[in-house]
């Protein structure tokens, strides 16, 4: 449904009202950033501001995760909010005033900024509790950067979708691909299942002077890495969007010894699970035959239970997107799926729901370097965006229809 432009009128009101403790909220957090499942003090900030605000609040929830619930005057639907909270282990390189306290780590992906929205939206929705139909369910996340069991599942586990159940789920990630005060809505797949491989390669060592009697595994490991990436032009569908790169090849002691072993290390990027499939497989295959035809041996591992692909409802994207649209001063697209991957796509195999991105790239204001970067700044003036949207979301949702 299209929410009336009386209630979008109220949230940005409120918005504007609560925008400075956002800003607030998000330095403080910037300036104490805590790596996956280690997040006690952002989360103690959460338990507290949302007790403040009325939430029934559950803590510890897979961890660190926090769980606030707030209930609307009027009967309706539950609609679940996530943000992640967790930092990288990155040395911050900016000159913010509010940089990072913790040597090595830093907020480099915006989880600071996506806690601070969240509770923004906290706000507007406590201040408009007695027009609010049915639940709000607030899902404060860790460890989204493990990349391995993740943050999500261990909420799930612990059942952070029960009591009550969600029947729409929503995220926003802050992005700096998009100009500040985009908001890049997608339906269908979005983003990519990442398969983390390590190939170890076992070939017979000698002297650098006489490498025909050996079994030379840096060899053979060149040889790997040009078949694999030859594999994307000549094996696979070109419509098929996929992504293999390798990130780590190591090997050897000095220069004039080849060694016994080399270990190749990378991801695979799929945005489709039976294609991922014979990715696999051919991949698999591809890497035992050229390790085999040069005499090595080989062994390869794939982490277990990646992060799924992230698929947007269709129709849950395309009703938010329009009631986004309202939001004064923002402009809503439809970006292309991407290969990064998100533990969110865990929420969403459970819940109908949406995950989109809030640009926040200002040249102007120096909010250039990509995520991950050490130099990666956020445009405060699009948090109170984030915000709103949040609370349109629910508003969208929440009422029977």
């Amino acid at each position: 449904m299209v929410i009336d432009s009386s209630i979008v009128s109220e949230i940005e009101l409120h918005g504007a009202e609560v925008e400075s403790e956002i800003i607030k909220i998000r330095r403080t957090i910037h300036e104490n950033p805590e790596l996956a499942y280690h997040e006690i003090e952002t989360a103690s900030i959460v338990e507290e501001k949302l007790k403040t605000l009325g939430f029934e609040v559950r803590t510890k929830v897979g961890g660190t995760g926090v769980v606030g619930v707030l209930r609307g005057k009027h009967p309706g639907k539950t609609v679940a909010l996530r943000a992640d909270m967790d930092a990288l282990p990155i040395a911050e390189n900016t000159d913010e005033p509010f940089k990072s306290k913790k040597p090595g780590v830093m907020h480099a992906c915006g989880h600071d900024t996506h806690v601070a929205m969240l509770l923004g939206a906290a706000m507007i929705l406590a201040k408009m509790k007695e027009k609010l139909h049915g639940t709000v369910k607030l899902i404060f996340q860790p460890a989204e950067e493990d990349g391995g069991r993740g943050g999500a599942k261990p909420m799930i586990e612990d059942g952070a979708l029960e009591n009550p159940k969600p029947d729409y789920f929503f995220g926003i990630h802050i992005s700096s691909d998009y100009p500040s005060g985009v908001l890049g809505v997608h339906g269908g797949p979005f983003m990519a299942r990442p398969d983390a491989f390590k190939i170890l390669i076992k070939g017979r060592g000698g002297h650098g002077s006489q490498p025909w009697k050996s079994v030379d595994p840096i060899f053979v490991g060149s040889q790997v890495v040009n078949s694999v990436y030859a594999m994307r032009s000549r094996l696979f569908d070109q419509r098929q969007p996929l992504t293999i790169s390798f990130c780590m090849f190591h090997s050897g002691t000095k220069d004039n010894i080849i060694p016994d072993e080399a270990s190749l290390e990378g991801t695979i990027r799929t945005l489709d699970e039976q294609f991922r499939n014979i990715v696999i497989e051919k991949f698999s295959e591809t890497v035992s035959n050229m390790a085999k035809s040069y005499g090595a041996d080989v062994t390869i591992k794939f982490t277990d239970d990646p992060y799924p692909v992230t698929v947007n409802n269709a129709k849950v994207a395309e009703t938010l997107a329009r009631n986004l649209a309202l939001i004064s001063g923002v402009k809503i697209i439809d970006p292309e799926p991407r290969m990064g991957a998100e533990d969110v796509s865990r929420f969403l195999q459970k819940v109908p729901g949406c995950f989109y991105y809030l640009g926040t790239y200002n040249e102007k204001k120096g909010c250039t370097a990509p995520n991950h970067s050490s130099r990666f700044k956020v445009d405060e003036s699009v948090l109170k965006t984030g915000s709103i949207a949040h609370a349109i979301s629910v508003f969208s949702f929440t009422q029977e229809h």
